[in-house]
């Protein structure tokens, strides 16, 4: 099999998994189909844990004994939490709070 053939493949089976894992809770959950309490329970909440252990990993290699003192991700940070509570658009929030540390990095 040649290295693109094998690519092709590989991106196929990829996007066969994540189309089943996206559409397995629809198939499951069907209308008249009562969703089990322990599933809601974790529609609700983890959406901001995952978002927390998101946030944990990208601050884990933050230096705060050497210049520039964490101070890039801290205000890239609060440029998200700020955007967010204006805006309430996490596409929005997550691009600017990414351009705002890409800058930073540079400049400090």
């Amino acid at each position: 099999m040649t290295s693109n053939a094998h690519a092709a493949l590989l991106v196929a089976i990829m996007a066969a998994v994540t189309m089943l894992l996206r559409f397995l809770p629809f198939l499951i959950f069907r209308k008249g189909r009562p969703v089990p309490a322990y599933i809601s329970y974790l529609g609700d909440v983890l959406p901001q844990a995952i978002i927390g252990m998101l946030v944990i990993y990208c601050l884990k290699d933050t230096v705060l004994t050497a210049a520039p003192y964490g101070a890039p991700e801290l205000l890239a940070v609060a440029a998200v939490a700020a955007l967010q509570a204006w805006r309430k658009n996490s596409l929005v929030s997550i691009l600017s709070g990414t351009a705002v540390y890409m800058v930073l990095i540079r400049l400090l």
